[in-house]
C-alpha cells in the first residue's frame, strides 16, 4: 500500500514515540498529533480511522504491519561529504580537515553521525580527499563506517565527490560533513519523498531556493523571501536512480568539475525532479564558514 502523505506522518510520529519516547504514548492526544505533524486535528482524527481499518493502528500504538507499511521510506544509508580543504577556516584545516574540527570539545562530523546512527541508519559512506587518513579516528566510535576517496577533490569541486558515490544515492541522505547539527531530529528514519533543508528567509546573500507550493522551482545565490540551503539532502528510489546519471552528463560537460553537486537536479535537470523543502530554523543547524565564525562558537580559538 502507498501511503498517503497525512497516513505517513502519523505514522513515522507514533513509530519515533514508540521507539524513542515510550513513555509519551499514554499523553499523545489528537490535538498533540495536530501540532507535531502540522496537520488539523479533523486530518487527524480521519487518518488515524484509516490506520485502524488497515491495521496499521491500534489505540493510538503503531503495529508491526504499520512498521511494514513505512518499510518503503525508511532511510537506506547516509553519505558524507568530507572531501574537501576548507580554506575558509584556516589556520585550524592547514593541519584538520574541516569536518573533524572541535566545536567545545565534540568533533563538527559527530554532530551528523550520532543523529545518523540515532535515526537506524546503519550504512554510512564518508567520501574523503584532503588530510583522509585523519578521517580514521573516526572509526574508534564508528566502526561500521565506509571509506570513499576523492582523488580529484584538489581540483574539481564537490560534484567530483558525488561521483565517487553516484550509484548509492537512492534511499539516502547526502550530507555537507562541515555543518553543526543541533537538532538530531532533523536525520529522521524515514523520508516521504526527495528535498532539501531550508530556512524561511526574508533576505540572504547565500545559497537559496525559491519554492512554489513546498516545491524548490530555483536554486540560487542571494534572494528576498526564499529559504536560506542547508547541505543536507534526501533522496528517494526513483530520483537517487536518475542522479547517477545526471551527475556524470554534469561533470563530464566543459567546466563541469567546477560545478557544485546540487546545481545538478536544482539547475540542469530541475525539470525532471520534484524536490520539496523540508523547513527547518537556524537554531537546528550552523554553517561553520570562517574561522571567525569558530571563534564566536568556541572561545578557546581566540587566542589563536
Amino acid at each position: 500500500m502507498t501511503l498517503f502523505r497525512p497516513q505517513f506522518e502519523v505514522l513515522t510520529l507514533l513509530e519515533s514515540i514508540t521507539r524513542l519516547e515510550p513513555a509519551r504514548k499514554e499523553e499523545l492526544t489528537q490535538r498533540r498529533m495536530a501540532k507535531q505533524t502540522g496537520l488539523s486535528v479533523g486530518t487527524i482524527n480521519k487518518t488515524l480511522t484509516h490506520l485502524h481499518e488497515a491495521g496499521y493502528v491500534e489505540d493510538h500504538h503503531i503495529t508491526p504491519k504499520g512498521i511494514e507499511a513505512l518499510e518503503p521510506y525508511q532511510v537506506k544509508r547516509a553519505v558524507f561529504l568530507a572531501a574537501g580543504f576548507g580554506s575558509r577556516l584556516v589556520p585550524i584545516s592547514l593541519n584538520t580537515p574541516k569536518p573533524l574540527v572541535r566545536v567545545k570539545g565534540v568533533r563538527i562530523i559527530d554532530t551528523l553521525l550520532d543523529a545518523v546512527i540515532a535515526a537506524g541508519i546503519e550504512e554510512i559512506v564518508i567520501v574523503r580527499g584532503y588530510l583522509g587518513e585523519q578521517f580514521d579516528q573516526l572509526l574508534y566510535k564508528y566502526p561500521a563506517i565506509k571509506f570513499l576517496e576523492n582523488p580529484f577533490y584538489n581540483e574539481s569541486n564537490n560534484i567530483s565527490s558525488t561521483m565517487c558515490v553516484r550509484y548509492l544515492l537512492k534511499n539516502a541522505y547526502v550530507l555537507e560533513s562541515d555543518l553543526l547539527l543541533k537538532n538530531p531530529a532533523l536525520i529522521a528514519k524515514y523520508q516521504y519523498t526527495s528535498n532539501y533543508l531550508g530556512v524561511p528567509a526574508d533576505i540572504t546573500d547565500d545559497w537559496c531556493f525559491e519554492t512554489k507550493n513546498g516545491v524548490i522551482t530555483k536554486l540560487k545565490v542571494g534572494g528576498k523571501n526564499c529559504h536560506h540551503m542547508f547541505g543536507i539532502s534526501y533522496w528517494n528510489e526513483k530520483d537517487g536512480a536518475k542522479m547517477a546519471e545526471h551527475i556524470k552528463m554534469v561533470y563530464e560537460m566543459p567546466g563541469g568539475k567546477e560545478r557544485y553537486w546540487d546545481q545538478v537536479a536544482l539547475e540542469y535537470f530541475i525539470k525532471e525532479y520534484t524536490i520539496e523543502v523540508r523547513e527547518c530554523s537556524f537554531d537546528d543547524i550552523i554553517e561553520i564558514d570562517t574561522f571567525s565564525d569558530l571563534k564566536k562558537l568556541d572561545h578557546t580559538y581566540m587566542v589563536r
